[in-house]
């Protein structure tokens, strides 16, 4: 509860920012790495993408608007991009 008393409102909008990399596969079809992780902002995702763009084919680092309670969501915004990465729906 707040110091009045009421109850917060629940947070219905936020900014979903997620963190993928990319390797080639023997047959040199890119894979992720791993599974696509949902970063705290945008500043700790951008400096762990120019990290990981060391290690993997390719990486990707993007941001969208998101209304999750309504499962609504806004285009992808690439904030950081290196090497081969697949097309974004």
């Amino acid at each position: 509860m707040t110091p009045g008393g009421q109850l917060p409102v629940p947070k219905l909008a936020a900014r979903l920012v997620v963190l993928v990399a990319f390797d080639r596969d023997d047959g040199g079809t890119l894979r992720p790495a791993f599974e696509p992780r949902e970063m705290p902002d945008e500043r700790r995702a951008i400096a762990a993408a120019r990290m990981l763009s060391h290690a993997h084919a390719g990486v990707v680092a993007w941001a969208r608007d998101a209304n999750v309670a309504e499962g609504e969501y806004g285009p992808p915004e690439v904030l950081y991009q290196a090497g081969d990465v697949p097309e974004m729906d």
